[in-house]
């Protein structure tokens, strides 16, 4: 049986990974194959449990794939502190909002002042958790799970699939802040963006 961690994002993904590494009858990765592209970005092996936020963009592969035999979790995080996280990436090397804000809205982040990128990653935020509720309501097997109630939740999804190994220790690593957002620019990132600003006009004029 496989398991797909669906969620925004910035919602406690990575530490539920590292949780289920916990867990003896089924292997797990965060974002296993997310640069892989065609059939191989949704080869996963049985009893496997794979958390990618991006995956929500990838529902039509995966109905077709595996249709109702997976166990889908819808991961969720409070409101505001998902956008208050989201809004820290704008300038990540590789961004979520950047690609769902000038990819999908077709709006330049530069173009953005501070409340209207809020806006953005509300609307980030209240699209991506209604494409999953939508999504769930045909499948038979589907849970979910709260980061506010992780300690609860996450024994009711070791329950759900059947888990065997060291719950308490699974347990012990939501205690870790993992994967925490650093806000603006981190030393690497003005010489990526001066880079990749040089990249993208010598490909525009030549």
């Amino acid at each position: 049986m496989r398991i797909f961690i669906l969620c925004t994002g910035r919602s406690g993904s990575f530490a539920f990974i590292k949780a289920c590494k916990h867990i003896l009858n089924y292997s797990s990765g965060h974002e296993t194959n997310a640069k892989k592209i065609g059939s191989a970005h949704f080869e996963y092996s049985d009893n496997h449990i794979e958390a990618d936020n991006r995956l929500i963009w990838f529902l039509g592969a995966l109905e077709r794939k595996y249709a109702d035999s997976p166990v889908y979790v819808h991961l969720k995080r409070n409101k505001s502190e998902t956008i208050r996280s989201l809004n820290k990436r704008w300038h990540s090397k590789v961004s979520i909002m950047r690609a769902y804000c000038a990819g999908i809205l077709k709006t330049p982040i530069e173009k953005l002042n501070k409340k209207r990128r809020l806006e953005i990653c509300e609307d980030y935020y209240n699209n991506v958790n209604l494409n999953i509720e939508v999504f769930l309501k045909s499948k038979s097997k589907s849970i979910m799970v709260n980061l506010e109630t992780i300690q609860e939740d996450f024994r009711k999804f070791w329950n759900f699939i059947g888990a065997r190994g060291n719950l308490e220790n699974a347990l012990i690593e939501f205690e870790t802040n993992y994967n925490k957002s650093k806000k603006g620019f981190n030393k690497w990132d003005l010489p990526y963006e001066i880079k990749l600003f040089f990249l993208r006009l010598w490909r525009k004029l030549f």
